[in-house]
């Protein structure tokens, strides 16, 4: 299967370190037009590809390729997709899909009307305890309330540093947070209703100024979430935490026990009304051939991907699903600069 990869920086790296143990795999093009980041992506091919290196990710549209991996930074992602809805190339869409609700419901739209699938990379589901503690969570009953807290470091540095701008990323709550509504709505198994969120830049970035403008993302914030089945999530996220022990921290209440997970220690327990309580360490699924960064959970995302081009099968992560992420995202940023609860777009 011939690939090829938009954006070479640390996903785009990740992404063609997950390919390149993978057999039966090619990695054709890289596509970059920065000199740095197409120097990693060549470290990282070593000697398993030899790819042909273009600037401009337009002139991959003539090559013989069956998917392209769209890593490029986040504002950039909308202008990939539409130079390339008309090739008959699958695309594996980095999050978040899109940083506005307009270029999201575009990316469903383009989506629609071409054959080959765009699959959205919100690969927290496929972390071993993540996935364990989702398969579980029908055992504390009705579900009633479902948290994530995510405590950690700063955002890293970014290839001109395009990630310090909620014009560039969609705003901390959407850059960093789609994965975790992805979660709270596989969990709940429900529409998300309205959001309601207090946050601010406190700590991080604030000596931080490029071409005379400082830095305007959030370090910290609480989102509550409503669902439309009554059910209620709330994220704790800072990211001036990176002594925790433990990076998240997912748990699921229902109306006859409590299921909680912490990664990366994987240590998961539930614990029930009646007193019983089981804990126990999550393994890592054995099937995961590269770690990486996300606890082998892109690799095991590219080879689901991989999968569902060989077999016809639709993404198990669609366009809808990106767009959900996004727009619950956007509505928590919104209510924090409103100082009120805000709904949520539907599709």
């Amino acid at each position: 299967m011939k690939f090829a990869v938009v954006g070479t920086g640390m996903m785009g790296c990740e992404h063609i370190r997950n390919l390149a143990h993978i057999p039966d795999v090619d990695l054709v093009a890289i596509a970059d037009p920065n000199e740095k980041p197409r120097n990693w992506a060549l470290k990282a091919c070593g000697d398993r590809f030899s790819p042909k290196i273009v600037d401009d990710y337009r002139d991959l549209k003539s090559l013989d390729l069956d998917a392209v991996v769209i890593a490029s930074p986040n504002f950039t992602h909308i202008n990939v997709v539409r130079d390339l809805a008309d090739t008959s190339f699958h695309l594996l869409l980095e999050k978040p899909m899109c940083t506005t609700l307009e270029d999201a419901r575009e990316v469903i739209d383009l989506d629609d009307a071409r054959e080959p699938m765009i699959w959205v990379a919100l690969e927290y589901r496929y972390m071993s305890a993540t996935t364990h503690f989702l398969n579980r969570i029908p055992e504390v009953g009705d579900l009633k309330m479902f948290f994530i807290r995510e405590h950690r470091g700063p955002f890293l540095r970014k290839v001109d540093n395009w990630n310090r701008f909620n014009r560039n990323s969609g705003g901390t709550l959407v850059e960093k947070c789609c994965h975790f509504f992805d979660l709270m709505n596989l969990a709940t198994g429900a529409h998300p209703v309205s959001a309601m969120a207090s946050g601010n830049q406190d700590v991080n970035h604030l000596d931080e100024t490029y071409d005379g403008e400082r830095s305007d993302i959030l370090d910290n914030a609480f989102t509550i979430i409503n669902y439309d089945n009554g059910v209620r999530a709330c994220l704790d996220l800072c990211m001036f935490a990176e002594g925790s022990p433990n990076e998240q921290e997912l748990t699921a209440t229902g109306s006859s026990g409590k299921l909680e997970v912490r990664i990366p220690n994987n240590q998961l327990s539930l614990s029930k009304r009646t007193g019983e309580l089981e804990e126990y360490e999550v393994p890592h699924d054995p099937d995961i051939a590269f770690m990486g960064l996300h606890h082998g959970a892109s690799y095991l995302e590219q080879k689901a991907f991989i999968h569902a081009i060989r077999t016809g099968k639709p993404p198990s992560v669609n366009t809808r699903d990106g767009f959900q992420s996004v727009a619950m995202g956007i509505a928590a940023q919104e209510s924090i600069a409103s100082g009120q609860p805000v709904a949520i777009q539907p599709l």
